[in-house]
């Protein structure tokens, strides 16, 4: 489907972008292949891996609407990847990560309209499942927005949906380069926040499948959720230094135990696919849909009442030595 279109991504030369970009050439023949960020160091340096000519690199940021509805003028398709996501950060900077996390979403959805987008993926966390901290709240926000824009599209064929998932395996700030960094460095221990915590984990190819699918599925307002399994983070310290021991560190501020990509409260919203559930709208579309069954014909079953995805009850857990294949 996205050969001979138009794609820009948002944040596009962070781990996510990249993969996303390296698939899409390998997999497509896309008319143009927009890279839009911030940052024109990782633009030059990834410019160096992918310069066939359909690439476009656009220096800009996702607080800027005038900047960001000039870059998607002949888009078709978006990927709203741009994002503060680190925790700490977000908890010292709160405004910062207002302005990107939720104004930014707000221009995604005003610039997408602008230009009569036909679908807008956006990429949300864990975090955002009963947030704790600021940067689950905002993209909390974020996802309601892109939700609610579907219908303030009114007449404008632009379709916007979710993809909710958890820990990218290796991705920049994930735990596996850091426990590696101190592995190679010969440390003595490796530091550990508490002995039973847990987190889904996903390939960021996996992560990529996962949205380009979900292009094909999407009707609007959905919330895709990938199963995928659960690691426990003393398997992971295992995996990567079965010789080091761990030292407990203790919980840092605005970090949860197990995650959660479906709350029980939305358990009445909640449908479940062979590979993946859905989140439906809380709010009445001015348009009929019917989420039991995507575009591409396959069905869901609503979930139980009460029914939570959590990292710590998931009845997948990778073993210590799917983890080192992994890594």
């Amino acid at each position: 489907m996205f050969t001979n279109k138009s794609i820009l991504i948002t944040g596009g030369t962070g781990s996510f972008g990249r993969q996303y970009t390296r698939t899409i050439l390998e997999r497509f023949q896309p008319k143009r292949l927009v890279i839009y960020s911030r940052d024109e160091l990782k633009q030059f340096e990834m410019h160096q891996e992918f310069n066939t000519p359909e690439m476009r690199y656009f220096i800009g940021d996702v607080r800027d609407l005038p900047r960001l509805t000039q870059a998607m003028q002949g888009i078709d398709y978006v990927i709203h990847a741009a994002a503060l996501k680190q925790v700490p950060a977000a908890e010292y900077n709160p405004m910062e990560c207002i302005k990107t996390n939720i104004h930014g979403a707000e221009n995604v959805i005003q610039a997408s309209l602008a230009n009569n987008v036909r679908k807008v993926i956006a990429l949300s966390t864990d975090k955002a499942a009963n947030p704790i901290n600021l940067y689950g709240a905002t993209k909390l926000a974020s996802d309601k927005l892109f939700v609610a824009a579907n219908n303030v599209a009114g007449g404008h064929p632009t379709r916007f949906s979710v993809v909710r998932y958890g820990n990218v395996v290796g991705s920049r700030g994930s735990v596996v380069p850091f426990f590696k960094k101190l592995a190679s460095e010969r440390a003595k221990s490796l530091p550990i926040t508490h002995p039973e915590m847990t987190r889904f984990w996903i390939t960021l190819q996996q992560g990529v499948d996962f949205v380009l699918k979900n292009f094909e599925r999407m009707q609007g307002g959905e919330i895709f959720v990938p199963k995928i399994p659960s690691m426990r983070i003393t398997d992971l310290a295992k995996s990567i230094a079965p010789d080091l021991s761990t030292q407990i560190i203790g919980i840092r501020p605005g970090e949860k135990l197990h995650e959660i990509m479906c709350p029980a409260d939305d358990s009445h919203l909640t449908l479940e696919f062979a590979d993946h559930y859905v989140i439906t709208p809380s709010i009445v579309f001015t348009r009929s849909v019917d989420f039991m069954t995507n575009v591409i014909k396959e069905h869901g079953t609503p979930v139980e009442q009460g029914f939570e995805y959590n990292s710590g009850t998931n009845p997948h857990f990778l073993t210590v030595t799917e983890l080192s294949a992994m890594n």
